[in-house]
């Protein structure tokens, strides 16, 4: 009996330590599942690696991470309650961040911070988990933006009860998967329908064609001014005179020949297809270098990108004087004209090297005096910064709003150094955002040969409704893209009020693409999954954004490499109409988006912004603006599907999460 009742109270025990409360670290969690902005999770350290500091309290347990920010826990329901002090780490410094933390409870809103600046005392957090089984913690950006959004999670925890630790997971799947056929043997000519150029200008297109090499081009009714390298395609020259000429592009092999009708537009407007090719900020940051360049220029034509239409090879901040340099170089010769530093000691020989593979060169400059990296700006030296460019060869010119700001009212105290290299405002103002962007506009004009022009001021003062009086052919629409998941929806879903405004020659840039290796300097392989990244892709291929990839050329691996040769998403983008596609129908998380194309049929984009796959048996076609029977083509497998009568049929659709399904819609008049 004595025994018995031992037994009995070892039971009561065991069972009553198994529903005790447990507490569990936030930072005891595997982290590396988070996604957030930039650099890694910071487990008991901010996202720099140091001691987690808030309004000058250090605190020893924490998760430093970086807006945009999401962690998702499950609990299955083990958990009581989750305390925490949430702020922005001081590790940041002269600087205007801005973040607002929030606590997700199987996808309900439980408890937001407010939005919280640098130098706030941390704020407490208490929130009960009673029944939830699936947690999130975000960090958003605040509102202006995600620029030095360092966020803490201080003295994290959770009371749990009979579990001692809890699982963090990520939903999307992490598998690659190559969709896009290879290309055939035969000739192919990948090109655009369309080509703009302005009298007089330099004359510079290489024929894109995939096919076996060696390869042999020629074109029937090539104009007066202009001739044609047989053995590269490229076709150079000068056209005298507006005119709307017709030619026919041929290409062969031992394969086959092939061949492709070119509309060749000389007159007032250039980038009547929004412009593709390659940008050094996302991959190299500020050690960009001219020898990088070159490699980048060469690596484009030697992994076949250029074959499929890829052309512009542009150069990003840090090829200027920067103002934190120790050497002694100078900014600028005695007339004015900027000096290129030491990393790049010949512009216009690097801009002759990317041309003799019919390739275009872009550079980067800023209205203020300092460039966003710290760099010389244009502010009171456009004139002599656009003959520069245009006696380089320059194609293309980004133009980043960054120290502009600071200058609006002129230079503090006539000093260019006291002026900060990052300073929005103002931007929204019509009148104050549009002069600096108007003048280097009027002068790039002037110049003797075309030079692309994109405007890089975030979407201030809805800049797609001006950006063409100011004769530029692209301009942001947003935000800077991370390669994240929250920072390329969040892009995603803004591009519908400016979509209007898009046609020939004037086109939304929702910015650089963040597929294969990236980093700012900083390589890493894109944190975007790869439905995510086929989501990427192909809304911009239907926004008809500008197509510039951010990556490492010289890595680029099979999946990313398939991800930007499929040549029929690219039509998509380089449609001749140039109509930008709309979200035409949302269900729950289920967003359509629709493309009309030249030729009268219909991209549509079936895009799943949630966590969980959609099925479904789709029919709202009049919603879309289809009717009748229809082809059904998959874009990305290069396949016909099926002929479907839309007015009396369904479509069956399986989306995964995060992910697309893209199709086109061909009128099937048989």
């Amino acid at each position: 009996m004595y025994r018995f009742k031992l037994f009995i109270i070892s039971l009561l025990i065991t069972g009553f330590c198994f529903k005790a409360q447990t507490v569990v670290w936030l930072d005891q969690l595997d982290l590396g599942v988070s996604t957030q902005g930039h650099g890694k999770p910071g487990i008991n350290t901010s996202v720099d690696g140091k001691p987690l500091t808030i309004a000058g309290e250090i605190f020893k347990r924490g998760f430093g991470t970086h807006a945009e920010s999401s962690l998702l826990i499950k609990l299955d329901g083990k958990a009581k309650n989750f305390t925490a002090l949430v702020g922005l780490d001081d590790e940041i410094k002269d600087q205007t961040p801005a973040v607002e933390f929030e606590i997700l409870g199987d996808n309900k809103k439980l408890w937001s911070s407010g939005i919280i600046h640098l130098g706030d005392k941390a704020k407490p957090v208490s929130v009960s988990l009673e029944g939830i089984n699936q947690l999130e913690l975000v960090v958003t950006d605040g509102g202006n933006g995600p620029y030095y959004d360092h966020a803490d999670w201080v003295n994290a925890k959770f009371e749990t009860t009979g579990v001692n630790t809890l699982k963090t997971f990520n939903p999307i799947s992490s598998e690659e998967y190559i969709l896009t056929p290879k290309a055939s043997s035969v000739p192919k000519i990948n090109s655009a329908k369309v080509f703009g150029v302005r009298p007089e200008s330099p004359f510079l297109f290489r024929i894109p064609a995939t096919g076996d090499r060696p390869m042999t081009f020629s074109v029937k009714g090539l104009p007066k001014g202009l001739r044609l390298d047989p053995k590269t395609g490229i076709i150079t020259g000068k056209l005298n005179k507006k005119g709307i000429y017709d030619v026919e592009l041929l290409a062969q092999n031992t394969k086959g020949k092939t061949s492709k009708k070119l509309k060749i537009v000389c007159g007032d407007k250039i980038a009547l297809t929004p412009t593709m090719g390659w940008n050094s900020w996302n991959c190299f940051g500020l050690e960009v270098s001219s020898e990088k360049v070159k490699i980048a220029a060469d690596a484009l034509v030697k992994s076949g990108l250029a074959d499929h239409g890829w052309s512009y090879i542009n150069i990003d901040d840090s090829w200027q004087y920067n103002r934190d340099s120790k050497d002694k170089a100078k900014m600028r010769d005695e007339k004015g004209f900027i000096i290129p530093n030491s990393k790049f000691p010949d512009m216009k020989g690097l801009a002759d090297y990317v041309h003799q593979n019919g390739l275009k060169m872009g550079i980067y400059s800023s209205p203020g005096p300092w460039t966003c990296g710290g760099c010389a700006g244009s502010y009171g030296y456009e004139k002599q910064d656009a003959e520069s460019y245009s006696g380089w060869g320059i194609d293309y010119l980004k133009y980043d709003w960054c120290s502009y700001g600071g200058v609006i009212d002129g230079l503090p105290d006539n000093d260019p150094f006291k002026v900060s290299s990052l300073n929005f405002q103002g931007g929204s103002d019509l009148k104050t955002g549009i002069k600096p962007f108007k003048l280097m506009g009027d002068l790039l004009r002037d110049q003797p040969r075309d030079i692309v022009y994109n405007l890089c001021q975030y979407g201030m003062g809805d800049v797609w409704k001006w950006g063409d009086e100011v004769d530029a052919q692209s301009w942001r629409t947003t935000n800077d893209i991370t390669d994240t998941w929250a920072s390329v929806k969040s892009i995603a879903l803004a591009q519908d009020k400016a979509a209007p405004f898009a046609k020939p020659g004037n086109w939304n840039d929702a910015d650089m693409l963040v597929v294969g290796e990236v980093g700012w300097g900083n390589p890493h392989k894109s944190r975007l999954k790869p439905d995510e990244q086929y989501l990427h892709i192909s809304l911009w291929s239907i926004f008809s954004a500008p197509l510039l990839i951010g990556c490492d050329l010289e890595k680029l691996d099979d999946f990313t490499l398939n991800l930007l040769t499929n040549d029929e998403v690219i039509a998509v983008n380089q449609d001749a109409l140039g109509k930008q596609g709309m979200c035409l129908q949302t269900i729950g998380e289920l967003r359509i988006y629709v493309k009309e194309l030249e030729d009268g049929s219909k991209a549509v984009a079936f895009t799943n912004f949630g966590r969980e796959k959609v099925s479904m048996n789709y029919k709202d076609f009049s919603k879309l603006g289809i009717a009748g029977e229809q082809i059904i083509r998959d874009l990305w497998r290069q396949k016909d599907l099926v002929k479907l009568n839309t007015t009396s049929e369904s479509l069956s659709l399986d989306i995964p999460a995060h992910g697309v399904v893209y199709y086109k819609f061909i009128q099937n008049y048989l």
